[in-house]
């Protein structure tokens, strides 16, 4: 992807970290921070034949399994879990996670980067997708209209504008954080104790979640 520089290129996974919470994004994507607890630990079970290249056939359609995706206009980049390829054309992204069937903009931001890279890799329109959860083994249809579309090009944006500052946004600091594996680098309570400054504020997109 010459037209980018290699620090702007946004991760098709950074979306979801920023949509989730911008300061976790940051620190896993500018600090380099990682660490596992439950939920990264069933994520990753979750992914694991996803993450296996693998071509399969089935009734009316040929799967693929973790394809590298791109997009050079909007300087994306990352895999997708599985791609389903039907017999009629249609071109149909999934992608996998752990957990109860439940509705979160985090994921539909993520499916959603992906059929962008998808339509300017085949040349094809891909009106829509799903979300496959591991622990239901159910799937949840994901519609790419116009509305998704444009907020998954607002969070590249912010994610790059985050690459580009190299600054932490400050902490969420509320009911998300116990569950997520960086609660310790981050420290949000200890953080936003202290007095700080207004610069650089990140606002997530709205967390928007059915059980």
């Amino acid at each position: 992807m010459p037209e980018w520089p290699e620090d702007e290129i946004v991760l098709v996974s950074a979306i979801e970290h920023f949509s989730y919470c911008p300061r976790q994004c940051a620190l896993i994507h500018v600090e380099k921070v990682f660490d596992e607890n439950i939920f990264t630990l069933r994520g990753r079970q979750a992914h694991e034949r996803a993450d296996e290249p693998e071509t399969t056939e089935e009734d009316g359609k040929r799967i693929e399994r973790a394809v590298p995706i791109w997009c050079e206009r909007l300087g994306l980049q990352g895999k997708t879990d599985v791609i389903e390829f039907w017999d009629d054309g249609s071109v149909y992204p999934v992608e996998y996670k752990h957990g109860p069937r439940r509705e979160k903009i985090h994921d539909d931001l993520q499916l959603c980067a992906q059929a962008l890279c998808l339509e300017e890799m085949l040349g094809c329109s891909v009106p829509e997708g799903a979300i496959y959860y591991h622990s239901s083994r159910r799937r949840r249809e994901v519609l790419f209209d116009q509305i998704l579309r444009d907020k998954t090009e607002q969070a590249i944006l912010g994610v790059r504008r985050m690459l580009q500052s190299k600054t932490l946004p400050p902490p969420l600091d509320n009911a998300r954080c116990p569950k997520c594996s960086l609660i310790d680098a981050c420290i949000p309570a200890a953080i936003n104790a202290l007095p700080h400054s207004s610069d650089a504020v990140f606002i997530p997109l709205p967390d928007k979640e059915v059980v």
